[in-house]
């Protein structure tokens, strides 16, 4: 879909970005999982300059993984997510991740950028819309 990304499809999981970032949550404590999405996405909100689609990767894993704990959340069953089990997140998280979407979405985001020069922003823009919604519920 995106080249030279290590894209193959438009799911949250389905670069390699993502990828590495489920491996990193596996390879983690289970007690620190938590702590390094939290980070993620406080990175992302706070990045003023450019943000790199790496980072943006790490949000959209992360805003899935907690959108599939609340109601109408959709499971993550894809072989790229985490394998290990993850703690039941903190309520918090959720407009966290509404924060780190809307960056996301944002001007200067090099991922909406490769989205839209790839022909598929609006199918891009509304995986990101349709996980906002679940996170607002």
């Amino acid at each position: 879909m995106i080249t030279g990304m290590g894209t193959w499809d438009i799911g949250h999981f389905d670069n390699d970005s993502a990828a590495d970032f489920s491996g990193s949550l596996d390879d983690a404590l289970e007690s620190e999982r938590e702590n390094i999405i939290r980070t993620a996405l406080t990175r992302t909100i706070e990045t003023e300059e450019y943000l790199d689609s790496d980072e943006a990767c790490a949000v959209l894993a992360s805003a899935a993984l907690i959108a599939a704990q609340c109601p109408g959340g959709t499971p993550v069953t894809t072989a790229y997510g985490p394998k290990k089990p993850l703690p039941v997140f903190s309520p918090d998280l959720r407009p966290l991740a509404v924060q780190a979407l809307d960056r996301v979405l944002a001007p200067e985001s090099e991922l909406v950028e490769l989205w839209d020069e790839a022909g598929h922003g609006p199918l891009f823009r509304k995986g990101v819309t349709d996980l906002k919604a679940v996170l607002l519920t």
